[in-house]
Formats: structure tokens, C-alpha cells, sequence
């Protein structure tokens, strides 16, 4: 053989996947060929399946570092941080509420007079200390928000700050981000 036989094709050898880079007509021909091409019932669940599953992870990733883009709708925008940021700068009555309830509940198994007078009081104590931190929790919220965001909907968002303030501070989702006793940002 001589060298100008063996010569290969400058495309191919420029080339690491062996054929011409298709032009531009051939690609958005191919594109729209994929589009169309109908895919079984099977397939299409599957990879709605993987959309929804992508979709979960990249959510709770954003959960647990408490914030970002990807956080879920309800947890979005900056009237839920603010509301998330007063909840969780202050100590709040009711996030101790479930473990003195389940004291309560182990303390009213014990039949003795004196178990269960410690059981009816701390009941009511607990609620009614509840019920006041709440009210003067949600009244700082609503002039809060009124200061901060006097144009924008604030549709929810004591609710939510009633909901996180009932649950323990280490397990909150979206993460805590601001000390207990910090000061409220500036903007959100």
C-alpha cells in the first residue's frame, strides 16, 4: 500500500465520533423527529417518574440547606422567609408543647391523686401559655409584615409561622437560619 491510498479522510480523523457534524436544517429535523416520535405509555411514565423524582431531591436538598431556588412553592419568596426568620429568632411556648404533652400522657397512666393533679394543671398551663405566645406572636407577625411588605399578598403566611412555631426547632424544614435573639434582616 502506498501512503496516498491510505490516506484516511480528513473529516474522520478530525473527528473523534466518525462522521460530519450534521447542519443545522438536519439537526432541528432530527430534534423535531424526537419530539414527535409517539413513546409508549410505559416509557412516558417512567420518565415523568424520574421528572418528579429529580424534582423531590433537588426540594429537599433545598429544605435542609434552608434556602435557594428550589425550594417548594409554599416554602417561596421572601414573605415566608421573613415569617420563617420571626418564628424562628424567638423561643416560642408551643415548639416545647409536644414533649410536655407526652410527660403529660406517661404521668396520667400513674393512678394516684397526686399524678393526676399534676396532669390536669400542666394541661391547662401548657395550652393556656400556648395560646398567649401565639397571639403575641402573631400580632409582632402581622405589623411585621405590614411594615416590610405593605404591597405585596401576605395571604398565609401567619399560618405557616403558627404551623413552624409548633414544631421543635432542630427538625424545622426549611433549615433555621438566624440565632435565636438575632435581629430581622433588612430586606428579604
Amino acid at each position: 500500500m502506498t501512503q496516498d491510498n491510505a490516506a484516511p479522510d480528513d473529516r474522520q480523523s478530525n473527528n473523534a465520533k466518525g462522521r460530519a457534524t450534521p447542519s443545522r436544517k438536519e439537526a432541528e429535523a432530527a430534534r423535531k423527529k424526537a419530539m414527535k416520535t409517539p413513546l409508549t405509555r410505559k416509557e412516558q411514565m417512567r420518565r415523568e417518574r424520574d421528572a418528579r423524582a429529580q424534582l423531590r431531591q433537588r426540594q429537599q436538598e433545598a429544605l435542609r440547606a434552608g434556602k435557594g431556588s428550589d425550594l417548594p412553592p409554599r416554602d417561596r419568596g421572601p414573605v415566608r422567609a421573613f415569617a420563617r426568620d420571626f418564628v424562628d429568632r424567638r423561643r416560642n411556648v408551643a415548639e416545647y408543647l409536644l414533649p410536655i404533652l407526652l410527660l403529660v400522657l406517661v404521668l396520667s397512666f400513674i393512678n394516684q391523686p397526686w399524678a393526676q393533679l399534676v396532669v390536669f394543671y400542666a394541661w391547662a398551663v401548657m395550652l393556656l401559655l400556648t395560646i398567649l405566645d401565639e397571639v403575641v406572636m402573631v400580632r409582632g407577625l402581622k405589623r411585621g409584615l405590614r411594615e416590610r411588605f405593605p404591597d405585596t399578598p401576605t395571604k398565609g403566611a401567619v399560618g405557616y409561622a403558627v404551623l413552624r412555631s409548633t414544631q421543635l426547632r432542630r427538625f424545622r424544614l426549611p433549615a433555621v437560619s438566624i440565632d435565636r435573639g438575632s435581629p430581622l434582616r433588612d430586606r428579604y
